[in-house]
């Protein structure tokens, strides 16, 4: 008998399968008794390398589907089942309380996810799952048991929640849609189901007894129906077809210009989170990047990314890009993304703190290695710069300086360089938005934010699910700011671009076109439909 029910739809489109329940197996790990402590300490020391190995793997082959910001969830994985502390108590436990390793990996992990659920820094308040997935994965290593996402038909996952670690492992050939019981619309996990072209659906209370039922799940309206009538079934499939129909148009498009119906010329950019994303952004025909995430060399390492490594990296992507912009952010570090080696203080509100801009300012050492690396690069394509986080008219002119100290060192070294390169900002904070009449005159083009934008206008942080159904993505203060900051920015000079998840949103494509946008930049996948948006939206 059909069951049907409502829940929040993080990526549109609609599938029609069976389910595969994606479970955390719920039996508690035995503890047992053990004679030989030195063996089961090198049971695990195996078991911990083999996991270690197999997410960097992972992460090889996630950074092919989902690019190199989105495939770093492995990296920090690893790096937690490589900590000293995690590992004296896992090897503790064994020998002092002589227990088997799969006893005492999952007591030291609940010990860990614990300890860092209860820090007040929202980063390590975030490790307390990722604790708990890497434990999990050494102890099935060690019980001899695989968790995988692979099927042999196409099918609906559906499962409590979804890590992102598990959620990149999806080989999208065999998985129709997901959905799950718990999530935020705007998480990491939700972006990437938005990034691989996964319909999905969360707040459904999934069971364990769906396994194997048919299913439909419907990304346009939320509805998820279980065993679903045949007059249903009808219903979708007209609609799933129309979908697929949809994306051959879709595909249509490619070589088409970006022209409204009465004749305006938009900009339709990609964002990306390094040189690996690159075949998607010419896969999708993305007239150019922009927005380049340039934390992906600073994150998952142990030490500050040389400027030659980088100027490598920035090379690279100019190059291949052949002329088409590539819009570079610096260092965007803080917040839920750290770098250790850093040595950031705990914040109360890091979100709020010292991140993105205010570190580059702060620590000019930093900045001015990755601007020499930029603008070196800068000979070899049509590379643009933009400035993170901007709050004031004094942190523009301080960036001013120093570019200004480094054109000199590199014109005393005779080391080429675009001369004529463009620098912007990121208007992704309310300030920025009220004072953008007096920050166009001192740049060449704005890029708005609208993810961060839109937390700090509501005052709501955006990966907390308990917010969803306050978080209102077209509230009438945020789209005020917006329209502010294109008509402030192009009577100052500046041409003016949306980075955020907002410009990919085309019910808005006809309302930013209006507003005077002049370029848009989304995730590859999302380069057509906008492009299809903006070719049936007037200027007018």
């Amino acid at each position: 008998m059909e069951v049907s029910y409502t829940g929040k739809s993080i990526f549109k489109g609609i599938a029609i399968g069976r389910i595969a329940i994606f479970g955390k197996k719920e039996e508690p790990v035995k503890r047992e008794k053990i004679e030989d402590a030195a063996a089961e300490t090198a049971r695990y020391d195996a078991a911990r390398d083999r996991a270690v190995d197999d997410l960097g793997k992972l992460h090889d082959d996630a950074v092919k589907k989902v690019g190199e910001e989105n495939a770093e969830i492995f990296n920090v994985h690893a790096m937690l089942l490589q900590d000293d502390d995690f590992n004296d108590s896992v090897h503790n436990m064994i020998e002092s309380q002589k227990v088997n390793a799969e006893y005492a990996t999952a007591v030291t992990g609940e010990n860990f996810s614990k300890m860092f659920a209860e820090m007040d820094d929202e980063y390590f308040k975030a490790r307390s799952a990722d604790m708990k997935d890497v434990a999990e994965r050494v102890v099935k290593i060690l019980q001899g048991k695989t968790e995988t996402m692979n099927y042999d038909q196409p099918v609906i996952i559906a499962a409590d929640d979804l890590m992102p670690s598990e959620t990149v492992q999806l080989d999208k050939d065999k998985v129709l849609a997901f959905v799950t019981r718990f999530g935020s619309a705007n998480s990491h996990t939700a972006i990437l189901a938005r990034t691989m072209n996964i319909p999905a659906l969360i707040n459904i209370p999934v069971d364990p007894s769906w396994d194997g039922q048919m299913a439909i799940v419907d990304g346009h309206t939320g509805k998820f129906y279980l065993d679903p009538e045949a007059s249903t079934l009808a219903e979708e499939q007209k609609k799933l077809d129309a979908d697929l129909e949809q994306r051959r148009l879709l595909q249509e498009l490619k070589g088409k210009p970006n022209v409204t119906l009465d004749g305006k010329e938009i900009n339709l950019f990609a964002n990306i989170g390094g040189p690996k994303d690159l075949a998607s952004v010419l896969q999708n025909d993305a007239g150019g990047v922009g927005l380049f995430r340039s934390e992906f060399l600073y994150i998952g390492r142990d030490e500050l990314p040389s400027e030659d490594e980088q100027f490598r990296a920035y090379k690279q992507v100019a190059e291949t890009l052949a002329g088409r912009k590539v819009v570079i952010r610096t260092l965007d570090i803080g917040a839920d993304k750290k770098a250790d080696y850093l040595h950031l203080d705990a914040e109360a509100n890091p979100a709020l703190g010292f991140r993105a801009i205010r570190i580059c300012l702060t620590r000019p050492e930093i900045f001015k290695a990755q601007l020499r690396a930029l603008f070196r690069a800068s000979a070899f394509g049509n590379i643009a710069i933009m400035y993170p986080m901007i709050t004031s008219l004094e942190e523009v002119h301080r960036i001013k300086e120093i570019v200004e100290e480094v054109k000199k060192e590199l014109d005393d070294a005779g080391v080429p360089y675009n001369k004529d390169l463009e620098q912007g900002i990121m208007i992704e904070t309310p300030a920025a938005a009220l004072i953008s009449d007096q920050l166009a005159p001192e740049v060449d083009f704005f890029s708005i934010g609208t993810n961060d934008l839109t937390q700090y206008t509501l005052a709501m942080d955006r990966q907390n699910d308990k917010l969803d159904d306050f978080y209102q993505a077209h509230h009438p203060a945020l789209l005020r700011e917006i329209k502010m900051t294109i008509e402030n920015g192009h009577r100052g000079g500046a041409w003016v671009g949306i980075c955020g998840e907002l410009g990919a949103d085309t019910s808005l494509t006809q309302t930013f076109i209006q507003m005077g946008v002049d370029e848009l930049s989304v995730s590859p996948s999302m380069v057509l439909p906008v492009r299809e948006a903006i070719r049936r939206s007037h200027a007018q």
